[in-house]
């Protein structure tokens, strides 16, 4: 449809108004505006819209191209919400939807708009649109009534003014200017007076005085004109009676009176008192007051005059914003038999009071946010109005303080609500907004709307498991398939995102896979030991344990499980001399001068376990003759002679011996050992490396054990007192100290043990087997960082974990190494008198033994 010309000029005008359009669009706050005369047909072209906006055609459908909402510019009319305006998403035309009347619509107000609302997705703006409706001369000027009956008076005076009652023209502008002409008399003519700006008066002005006797009714039309093109016209008679007598009609000190009232006015307020004086006597002079019939009825509505005072007074509700000003004719009647009248208007002109709260609406919200999503992300439009006019009319918006949210002013009473700066749903899952939007006013006026925006999950936190380190302890020859531990990861994220799913990281121990030992449930993060283990083979089983969730991307986060195989006591002391393997017994030669605690010969045994399950004693199997003139060491393995030997002891004895280790229960071997007795000569001298050398007086050794049990004893005992302060601390704490591990032993790791390759001579006098363990730990790995920290880091899982110390070698013995075990959370008492009895021992040891 192509637009609505009239001549070439208002076509070069319009396509001037489109230039400027462009330009204002280019460098101005974002509005468009077209304009549109009224009553235009379904279909009339307005304009291209998505070209004005800088929108592609093709994607205005699949961006959801749509106006959300419609207001009218302008005062007076109110208007209608129908939809005036449409939109072609196909070529992205706007487009007369249904007729439009402007009078309708805006009534008298010089500027009358529709403001459209344009929205589309992907991302979320908005537009704004203003369509101006032009006035076209649609309405004829029309009087209110077809006949005004006027009495004139015979003796009034050449000049004299009689007031009319003006037509009205709905429409504005030029097309409202009205001009009158009176048909051809002798007598009468017409003149407009302003009388300020807001109104102009109608008079009739006789020209020459009358003679009722002559012509008592004079008939005339009265014409009123627009200044439209083509021209309208409406028509009024006059019908004027020529009265006789009475000749000086009612006057008022001013023809004009002009009052201003608040619009919350009580009924009963006085507005004006009117004052007119008549020059005549007697009953002539006598005046009442009425008001005029040109006074339409919604006036008489809202005020009432006093006859006889002329005291206007407020008779309804006044408001300001439906009426805003009201011109009352009143009229000054005296009450002669022939009564003359004066007139005057009263204009009265409501002054806005703060009587209407502002309004909110919210016309779009897309939610719910992502927590991820950018500051500027536009979650809402909101419009205010408010019905008051000037300052009380003006409404600032605001929303609740110290959210992570603002509001941006985009045109007039239109705001956006976006996103100031980064939300984080684990902090805040959603947000109650409060917009308040308060007026000028005095008192000032608010209102308030709640909106509630929800934050959506995205997978920002990887799965944290409550300490960096996890310590297992294990006796070895365990059921393979028995759950040893449980790992537990957390996710504070929700749905998939926090659906955690555990794994163990490969890696090769023993030259076998970690798979063949251990396993892991992904879905509770149960450790299983596939095989049993073996102390002798296997002391530090350390790996990784992988927590990851169902994220995309998903995120990953590990953790280091140290399982410790602890010994028990399944292996029998083994007795390494040559001679002890024999099928006979070895033949030793005593003197049978040999003194008491003569060396005869020495035992030396290992056993393959560690602690209390390594440390072995001799014993002369039972029962034994007290007559035997032989003892062997408890410890040393020594056979010594208890008394001076005679001829008596006989020349052959045989003694068996039991080497007992002091497990639970205790595994022992025996060896027998042929002693013969023979004459000085014929019996050598022992060999050192058969007989040993003893170090040093069974005392000695006898008061460095008691002192190493009384360390040991005394240090654990502190550890308990610790333990126990440890555990009345906050548990909190202890449970989340990721990252802050805890210093648990340091010691100077030994290895104290008989072994095949590596026997030692130990003298020590006897002691309670519950007061000290021997210790053989076999690792010497741990993860620092720095000072020391361990360092777990959640990563995306697929990509290669940060680690900066590769995996430890097992079944690797390192003594004499310092170390420091690290672990977050408490530690149980008994793995740390472990490592300290063995600190403890070794020191005690290392002073004395002779190797």
């Amino acid at each position: 449809t192509d637009f609505p010309r009239n001549d070439s000029l208002m076509g070069t005008r319009q396509l001037l108004q489109l230039v400027l359009l462009q330009a204002a669009w280019e460098v101005g706050s974002g509005q468009l505006h077209y304009s549109v005369p009224e009553e235009s047909k379904h279909g009339t072209f307005v304009g291209r819209i998505a070209q004005d906006l800088g929108l592609e055609v093709g994607e205005l459908v699949s961006r959801r191209f749509r106006m959300v909402s419609s207001s009218t510019g302008g005062g007076g009319g109110g208007g209608s919400r129908r939809d005036y305006f449409e939109v072609n998403v196909q070529n992205g035309i706007l487009f007369v939807n249904s007729r439009i009347d402007r009078e309708e619509l805006c009534a008298k107000s010089p500027v009358c708009a529709v403001h459209l609302e344009v929205l589309v997705e992907k991302p979320l703006r908005g537009f704004h649109v203003e369509v101006e409706i032009k006035d076209i001369n649609d309405n004829a000027p029309v009087f209110s009534l077809n006949k005004q009956n006027l009495f004139i008076l015979e003796s009034r005076t050449q000049g004299s003014r009689f007031p009319l009652e003006g037509a009205s023209d709905a429409d504005i502008g030029t097309n409202s200017m009205v001009t009158y002409k009176l048909s051809r008399n002798d007598y009468f003519s017409v003149a407009e007076k302003p009388n300020d700006e807001h109104s102009k008066s109608l008079d009739m002005v006789l020209k020459k005085p009358l003679d009722r006797e002559e012509s008592p009714v004079h008939r005339l039309l009265l014409t009123a004109t627009d200044g439209g093109k083509p021209e309208l016209t409406g028509t009024v008679q006059l019908v004027i009676t020529v009265l006789d007598a009475n000749d000086n009609a009612p006057v008022f000190n001013q023809s004009v009176y002009k009052i201003r009232l608040l619009e919350n006015a009580a009924n009963g307020t006085l507005v004006i008192k009117l004052n007119a004086t008549d020059l005549d006597e007697g009953i002539n002079k006598e005046i009442s007051y009425s008001f005029s019939s040109l006074v339409p009825p919604s006036i008489k509505d809202m005020y009432n005059i006093d006859l006889n005072t002329g005291e206007i007074r407020v008779k309804g509700n006044l408001d300001f914003e439906d009426r805003n000003l009201y011109e009352i004719q009143v009229k000054a009647t005296d009450k002669s038999t022939f009564p003359m009248a004066g007139h005057c208007q009263v204009l009265v002109e409501i002054l806005d009071v703060n009587d209407n709260p502002p309004e909110v609406s919210v016309t779009s919200l897309s939610v719910p946010v992502l927590e991820d999503a950018p500051p500027g992300t536009v979650v809402a439009l909101i419009s205010v109005s408010d019905k008051d006019s000037g300052d009380n009319g003006k409404v600032t918006c605001s929303i609740s303080p110290r959210l992570p949210f603002k509001l941006l002013s985009t045109f007039k009473n239109y705001y956006s609500l976006v996103l100031e700066e980064a939300v984080d749903r684990e902090r805040v899952s959603q947000y109650q907004l409060l917009i308040t939007a308060r007026d000028e006013g005095l008192p000032p006026l608010s209102a308030t709307s709640s909106i509630l925006v929800p934050i959506a999950d995205v997978n920002d936190n990887a799965p944290a498991f409550p300490q960096p380190v996890y310590t297992v302890f294990v006796k070895e020859n365990n059921p393979p398939g028995a759950p040893i531990f449980t790992v537990s990861a957390w996710d504070p994220d929700l749905q998939e995102n926090a659906f955690v799913s555990y794994s163990v990281v490969e890696r090769s121990v023993a030259e076998k896979p970690l798979s063949s030992y251990i396993s892991v449930q992904s879905e509770s993060g149960k450790l299983y030991a596939l095989q049993p283990f073996d102390y002798e083979e296997l002391k530090l089983l350390e790996f990784q344990v992988t927590a990851k969730d169902a994220g995309l991307p998903p995120l990953c986060g590990n953790v280091t499980v140290q399982v410790f195989i602890l010994d028990e006591n399944d292996n029998v002391p083994i007795v390494i001399r040559s001679w002890a393997a024999a099928e006979t017994s070895p033949l030793q030669l005593v003197p049978v001068s040999a003194s008491t605690g003569h060396v005869v010969a020495k035992l030396r045994a290992v056993d393959a376990d560690s602690g209390y399950n390594a440390w072995l004693r001799y014993e002369l199997q039972e029962p034994r003759s007290p007559a035997v003139p032989f003892r062997v060491g408890r410890y040393s393995g020594e056979i010594r002679t208890t008394r001076p030997l005679d001829e008596a002891d006989g020349r052959m004895q045989s003694l068996v011996i039991v080497v007992k280790d002091h497990g639970e229960p205790a595994l022992s071997a025996t060896a027998t050992v042929s002693v013969s007795l023979v004459e000085s000569a014929q019996a050598g001298q022992p060999d050192p490396q058969e007989t040993g050398v003893s170090e040093g007086p069974m005392v000695d050794m006898n008061v460095s054990l008691i002192i190493a049990i009384c360390s040991v004893s005394s240090l654990f005992l502190l550890v308990i007192i610790l333990y126990i302060a440890m555990r009345c601390q906050s548990k909190e704490a202890m449970l989340y100290s990721i990252g802050k591990p805890t210093l648990v032993c340091t010691s100077e790791v030994g290895s104290w043990s008989y072994s095949q390759r590596n026997s030692r001579n130990l003298c020590v006098g006897d002691a309670a087997k519950n007061d000290l363990m021997v210790f053989s730990p076999n690792f010497s790995y741990s993860m620092e960082n720095g000072a020391g920290e361990t360092q777990l880091v959640p990563n995306l899982c697929g990509t290669e974990m940060m680690n900066n110390h590769p995996s430890p070698p097992t079944g690797t013995s390192l003594t004499r190494k310092s170390r420091t075990t690290q672990e977050s959370g408490p530690v149980h008492p008994h793995q740390v008198l472990q490592l300290c009895q063995q600190h403890c021992m070794i020191n005690c040891i290392k002073g004395r033994r002779k190797i």
